[in-house]
């Protein structure tokens, strides 16, 4: 007896993907991108709290464009820390709120480790593969993630 084909538009196979279905590489990128998120925001707040106790932790830039006082600079990468951390966080949850201010909070980041490079160059380096990988995973995925 001869098989039939499918009607137009059915999946050919029970285990073929069908739209809408969730890239498994694609929901583990979302929550690994919560964690990366959640250890970026406490590096970010561990680089602030130094960068605030004590002036001579790092390097001075002497003529450089982005120049603040290494206490402004550790108060901008705490507070980003700090609300980085608790939207890493929100990502675990399955908030839907938190994926969209991880994009944004990590390209935020971004910028600021950019203009935090000649101060802790592998540090921001380091900072700014997290948040490339963040970006990426938060902006692939489709399904929010429970």
């Amino acid at each position: 007896m001869a098989q039939t084909a499918p009607p137009p538009g059915t999946p050919s196979s029970p285990s073929a993907p069908r739209p809408g279905d969730e890239n498994p590489w694609a929901s583990g990128g979302v929550m690994f991108a919560g964690v990366l998120l959640m250890v970026d925001g406490v590096l970010d707040a561990i680089k602030g709290i130094a960068g605030i106790a004590s002036d001579d932790v790092y390097a001075r830039i002497n003529d450089y464009v982005f120049k603040f006082n290494v206490t402004t600079w550790g108060w901008i990468h705490l507070i980003l820390g700090i609300v980085i951390a608790i939207v890493g966080w929100g990502i675990l949850k399955g908030s839907a709120w938190a994926r969209g201010a991880g994009v944004g909070l990590a390209a935020l980041n971004m910028i600021a480790n950019f203009m935090w490079l000649p101060y802790q160059p592998v540090w921001a380096v380091v900072s700014l593969a997290i948040d490339t990988f963040v970006i990426w995973a938060l902006c692939t995925a489709r399904k929010p993630v429970i």
